[in-house]
């Protein structure tokens, strides 16, 4: 059970990898506190970069359900072929319009595959939703940096 949980976490952060181009240091605060969102950001009340990282980051993920407008993107569960009995999906909140790391947050669900064959709800480490968190942060600051996520 532990070697699968540790597979799955390094698939999960092998997939992250993909999703992000270069590597950086998050700060508390990514852009300043006065920073200005764009049109965009302002009509929807969320900042576009972490939308915009979010979907990068966790695209292997499969999309159930995007709402630019509250800020909540849904995937649905995902497994790997090395791990068929083990799955997990996310959920990415957009709290602000801001480029903020306290603007992000990451639930991941974890289930295993229990000798009846049902799916059972399993911990997922605090780690990696941090993990996950950071990347997308790393991924807003790139694009806000390049000017993509307008």
């Amino acid at each position: 059970m532990r070697a699968t949980r540790g597979l799955l976490t390094v698939t999960l952060v092998l997939g992250i990898a993909v999703g992000i181009s270069a590597c950086g240091t998050v700060s508390r605060v990514i852009g300043g506190e006065d920073e200005q969102p764009s049109a965009q950001q302002g009509s929807l009340g969320i900042n576009g970069y972490l939308w915009r990282a979010s979907l990068d980051t966790l695209e292997f993920l499969p999309l159930e359900t995007a709402d630019p407008w509250g800020g909540i993107i849904n995937y649905g569960w995902y497994s790997t072929p090395d791990s068929p009995n083990e799955r997990l999906k996310a959920t990415v909140y957009i709290l602000d319009s801001r480029l903020r790391a306290d603007a992000l947050n990451v639930r991941v669900n974890r289930q295993v595959r229990n000798e009846a064959g049902e799916w059972v709800e399993a911990q997922v480490s605090a780690q990696t939703e941090t993990d996950i968190e950071n990347a997308i942060l790393t991924r807003a600051r790139q694009l806000r940096l390049t000017g993509d996520g307008d």
